[in-house]
């Protein structure tokens, strides 16, 4: 008789739980709840991943919130914007977000950034090694060509005293820059979007000088002129410079993240309450490595 009940009891509050769940959605075969949604999404990657990301932010806010301003979160949001000017809106819809997920995901990297900075304790020898790759902001011009026979063509009629700027209009098959005289904007050592050839080439131009052969990569041939290359200086003058590329460095680093990741999480003393979820943590619990 007690047993009885008690399996009553339980299919009452069953039945009373689902009642209680909320519709997401109807169809004329019944509608989906809440629970089973819910039950559903849990057993699926990309819904492990959401809840591992909502975990993660709850403790980093608790633990840096308070050295992540809203300033900071508009000013990359603003960096963004400008990025894409008029393309802004249709940029965000192709890849599913809102101007209000994307804030919220700057805010997630920017407490991951201050998270590194916490955990990550610089060296003067790590500072060295990057000061070996450090280059300050360099601003080009570049002719871009699909020959090498039409690049030596270029660099000889400059050679003859030819302007850069009108013989980057004539020849040039870069269409973004080409009416500006082949003009790209500043990079530095940490520029990801040009090619490393095409970088030391422009590196290694003093200011004022141009390519005396043409340099290949996968776009073509390119005739580059150093428009301003600041000096080195000394390593003294860039410490924080360089601490910020080792922050970034670590920022693109899925060990050093793993390492950084597992210690937040150590610290904020997560407990899953769901046992089918309960080992949902468990690749960045029981890492054993460490930050330097």
């Amino acid at each position: 008789m007690k047993k009885w009940v008690l399996g009553v009891a339980g299919v009452l509050m069953t039945l009373s739980l689902a009642a209680c769940s909320k519709t997401v959605a109807t169809t004329s075969g019944g509608k989906i709840t809440e629970s089973a949604y819910y039950d559903s999404m849990k057993k699926t990657s990309s819904g492990k991943q959401i809840l591992q990301q909502m975990i993660l932010d709850k403790v980093l806010e608790k633990q840096y919130g308070d050295k992540v301003s809203d300033k900071k979160v508009t000013k990359q949001y603003n960096t963004y914007k400008s990025q894409y000017g008029s393309s802004f809106s249709s940029v965000l819809s192709q890849n599913g977000m809102t101007k209000s997920s994307l804030k919220k995901q700057i805010r997630s990297s920017l407490l991951l950034r201050e998270a590194v900075k916490a955990n990550t304790k610089i060296t003067n020898t790590q500072l060295e090694k990057q000061w070996k790759s450090y280059e300050p902001k360099t601003t080009v011009a570049h002719i871009l060509v699909a020959k090498k026979a039409t690049a030596q063509e270029v660099i000889k009629k400059l050679q003859s005293g030819g302007d850069f700027t009108k013989l980057a209009k004539e020849y040039s098959t870069d269409s973004a820059t080409k009416n500006k005289g082949g003009k790209l904007t500043a990079f530095d050592n940490t520029d990801t979007s040009l090619d490393s050839t095409f970088k030391k080439a422009a590196f290694a131009l003093k200011q004022g000088e141009y390519t005396k052969d043409p340099v290949k990569t996968s776009y073509g041939y390119h005739v580059i002129k150093s428009i301003k290359k600041p000096a080195k200086g000394k390593m003294s003058d860039h410490t924080a410079e360089l601490k910020t590329q080792i922050i970034d460095n670590k920022m693109n680093s899925s060990s050093s993240l793993q390492s950084v990741v597992s210690k937040v999480l150590k610290k904020g003393n997560v407990s899953i309450k769901d046992k089918d979820l309960k080992d949902i943590l468990s690749s960045y619990l029981s890492t054993s490595s460490s930050s330097n």
